[in-house]
């Protein structure tokens, strides 16, 4: 490598303080010249980007034997089986690429993470993403149980992997549960108590995730408090940034709305003050997209965070509704008990954390949402959590053809926008 990568979150904080939104894509090949390809594109883009090695599917559910077969009959998997091929094997995927300007990180889905975070270290990466809950209730059935513990043990390996000038990196996927239709105060609440649980296992660098949703103010609102609650409740001496997703659901068909749905959340990132944006393509409601599809994107991110100012909004004063919710339920865990991970099961088993439309046995399934005339995502039922329902949404029950319309209200919203000029 031609020269050493500064820590992750280092890096995005010195692109924050010179103005500059990083942007980064969902990117993972099996072959490792397709993949070392990608992070080259990747690099060269307009933009500022950050790599990613997205990994395969076999490798998320720990079926290691799975991905072997696949490689050596030479399939094509959908990202980069990296505790199958050899650490020498990464490092010469990532010579050259990764340095001081361009830091790469892995990207997974995986409840029991302890074979991709010692395969990263072990390849001289030290950054990654996840989380006890958020890497466990939407993915499959894995037991709450065994998913903190895994993750507990998996911040362990990574907090001890470091090397001198290395400060390992750890994002939480909290803000994303689910991908839609759960109001912002339960995912601000996850992401700040996945960062902690993080923290209390030894990581000293971390992210906090924020998915675009349904209503752009509501949206600002929640990374607003996101930040000011990441402040209030870290520990002084752990490095933290917001990171944003651009909308986790159902995407848009059409070329015009897509690209209108990425430059809505590029616009979100820098007014509410994220530091690194999470882009899709205008193919994600298709196919896996290409390399192109994804520089695209990226630069076409950029672009529009270059012509966007910061809200004037101070971050501490945002004291809204998202912000009091979510401070209730971080309090509420954080009250049952010192230790997260006994505290995280205990709150599930009470139904003090609650995800709308999760069916997962650890998940209580009390809690319902729906998106308001106006466009909010909002509580129809709030089930054992501390907070309150709005009462005006409880007014008309929501049926399977309502779930499906609210499933596809982004994505309709922006089809139907006229077309932009010189796009679809």
């Amino acid at each position: 490598m031609t020269a050493a990568p500064p820590p992750f979150g280092s890096f995005v904080a010195g692109c924050a303080a010179a103005g500059r939104l990083v942007v980064q894509p969902r990117m993972g090949f099996s072959h490792p010249h397709s993949m070392r390809t990608g992070l080259e594109r990747t690099r060269q883009a307009v933009a500022t980007p950050v790599g990613t090695l997205t990994i395969d599917s076999y490798t998320r559910v720990g079926d290691l034997a799975g991905a072997r077969t696949a490689i050596d009959e030479g399939a094509d998997l959908n990202g980069y089986p990296i505790a199958t091929h050899s650490s020498a094997t990464t490092r010469a995927l990532l010579d050259g690429v990764l340095d001081s300007r361009f830091p790469v990180q892995v990207r997974h889905g995986s409840s029991r993470p302890q074979a991709i975070i010692r395969a990263l270290t072990s390849a001289g990466l030290d950054a990654t993403e996840g989380g006890p809950v958020s890497y466990c209730l939407p993915y499959g059935r894995t037991p709450l149980r065994e998913s903190v513990t895994a993750w507990a043990r998996g911040c362990e390996i990574l907090a001890e992997s470091a090397r001198p000038g290395s400060v390992p990196h750890l994002e939480s996927f909290g803000g994303c549960l689910l991908g839609q239709l759960c109001p912002p105060g339960l995912l601000v609440a996850m992401s700040v108590l996945e960062c902690l649980f993080f923290a209390q296992h030894g990581v000293q660098s971390v992210s906090l995730s924020y998915a675009q949703q349904t209503h752009p103010a509501q949206d600002e609102e929640a990374v607003l408090a996101l930040r000011r609650l990441a402040a209030e409740f870290l520990p002084a001496d752990v490095d933290h940034h917001v990171v944003l997703y651009t909308y986790m659901g159902v995407y848009p068909r059409t070329e015009h709305g897509a690209t209108r749905l990425l430059e809505a959340s590029a616009r979100l990132a820098v007014r509410a003050g994220a530091h690194r944006l999470l882009v899709k393509t205008t193919a994600e409601a298709y196919r896996i997209p290409t390399i192109e599809e994804n520089v695209r994107a990226l630069e076409t991110a950029a672009a529009t965070a270059a012509l966007t100012s910061p809200s004037p909004t101070a971050p501490h004063a945002a004291d809204g509704e998202v912000y009091q919710e979510a401070r209730t339920l971080v309090e509420a865990v954080l009250g049952l008990h010192s230790d997260l991970s006994s505290a995280l099961l205990t709150a599930f088993e009470r139904g003090l954390l609650d995800v709308p439309f999760c069916l997962h046995p650890d998940n209580a399934g009390g809690s319902r949402s729906v998106i308001t005339p106006t466009g909010r995502l909002r509580w129809s039922h709030t089930g054992g959590m501390p907070i309150r329902r709005d009462a005006p949404a409880d007014a008309a029950p929501l049926t399977a053809s309502g779930l499906l319309a609210a499933l596809h209200h982004v994505a309709d919203r922006h089809d139907r926008a006229p077309a932009l000029q010189g796009v679809g």
